[in-house]
């Protein structure tokens, strides 16, 4: 039940923007599978001195350590030097491993040249990893309470490595452990409101484990139980994650991966609704989002955007002396136009956002932020007036959230 992983990516070129560690996305999601978590990661450059100190932190740590990189043939490939020194084996030259690299090269019409029979170096004591997507070989080095697992960097020798010659053997290590896992996405309560309601709760438990992750109008709680085998595992993630939905309930959008706009989707396909969007400062994202869905078709049937005062009176039917008296940003302009679309497309339900998004437009009665979102539907219309902080694209972002959630909402009530 102890048995946990950290990985360390090897690369210079990996501290720099354009270069992405999706190895360790796998490699994570591949040991969880099998009930080992990875407990921490860790990004290196070509440095020696620093992966020695890396090296000899995860090994005083944790017992399973995987490196990915660092083992090609040039300079600046140091992971096996600094491994053995950490470890205090030896670099031999494996005469296999230096023939087969010898005849990949002659099969290709080329002399290998001298530096890559580095790749042939191996340490003592250690399993080969036969590597068939390139020239160099992985290593396993068990080394009392370790076992360091040395990967090569790029994903199409890494992956097809790691589920032949590690992952039968890390599922043998890891025994019956099961893990099990579940997610409640919520949206449009904030992250320390809903950590002061769960917190009593969750607390309670160190398995299951509960992580919460917040995005702008979303907080995903994330629950991972552990046991002898899946059934176990299964009812304590349910133990937990009962009292989490009973306390949170409406606020909780999915219990899927499924995001907000899916859900809202489903929403309307089973409620047999259409839906229609008249938008000013989210500028038609919350009609992106709808229609990013496959299938929306089915439900969505036309979007405006009605930036100016003009375009909200002709394509929303806005009365000129409501613009006049209570201005572009106001309850009543909202609700007419999440009414006039509603009436003009024929749709059950109907969407109208007006707001500042900045960063300038704003005014001591209307700071930037200020944005007022209804939706109209059969049963009335309901209106909210919000603020949102952050910068034009998190305001713009957090309308739209806000806007599809009322419709989840006004969709359940239906």
């Amino acid at each position: 039940m102890d048995l946990s992983a950290e990985i360390i990516a090897i690369g210079s070129e990996l501290l720099t923007p354009q270069f992405k560690d999706t190895n360790s996305l796998y490699l994570t999601e591949e040991l969880n599978a099998i009930g080992i978590p990875v407990v921490m990661k860790t990004v290196v450059g070509d440095d020696e001195r620093y992966l020695e100190h890396a090296i000899r932190g995860s090994l005083e740590r944790t017992p399973i350590l995987i490196t990915m990189g660092g083992l090609g043939p040039t300079e600046d490939d140091v992971t096996r030097k600094v491994i053995a020194r950490v470890l205090q084996r030896q670099l031999v030259l494996n005469d296999e491993i230096l023939a087969k690299l010898q005849r990949r090269f002659k099969a290709r019409g080329v002399e290998m040249p001298a530096n890559n029979a580095r790749q042939a170096l191996v340490l003592t004591g250690s399993d080969i990893l036969e590597n068939n997507h390139g020239t160099a070989p992985g290593l396993w080095v068990a080394a009392g309470k370790n076992h360091v697992i040395l990967l090569p960097g790029p994903p199409s020798e890494l992956r097809p490595m790691f589920e032949k010659s590690c992952l039968p053997r890390l599922r043998e290590m890891a025994g019956s452990i099961a893990l099990a896992r579940c997610v409640f996405r919520t949206a449009c309560l904030p992250e320390s409101t809903l950590d002061a309601r769960i917190a009593p709760i969750y607390t309670k438990y160190k398995n299951p484990e509960t992580t919460i992750l917040a995005k702008p109008g979303q907080v995903d709680i994330r629950l991972t139980a552990r046991g002898k085998n899946r059934e176990e595992a299964e009812r304590l993630l349910k133990e937990l994650g009962d009292q989490i939905d009973q306390e949170l309930e409406e606020y909780i959008f999915a219990r899927t991966e499924q995001s907000l706009e899916e859900i809202v989707g489903l929403f309307l396909v089973m409620k047999n609704a259409t839906i229609a969007t008249a938008e000013s400062c989210t500028g038609g994202l919350i009609a992106e989002r709808l229609t990013s869905v496959p299938g929306s078709s089915r439900y969505f049937l036309s979007g405006i955007i009605c930036y100016s005062n003009e375009s909200k009176m002709e394509l929303a039917g806005i009365p000129p002396l409501l613009l006049e008296m209570q201005g572009a940003v106001s309850p009543e302009v909202a609700r007419g136009l999440a009414e006039g679309i509603r009436a003009r497309a024929g749709t059950t339900i109907g969407v109208g956002v007006t707001g500042i998004a900045g960063p300038g437009g704003g005014s001591e009665a209307k700071p930037v932020g200020t944005v007022h979102i209804a939706v109209a539907t059969p049963l009335g219309t309901e209106h909210r007036q919000s603020f949102f902080p952050g910068d034009r694209e998190k305001i713009r972002w957090w309308a739209s959230q806000v806007a599809l959630d009322m419709v989840r909402r006004e969709l359940m009530k239906m």
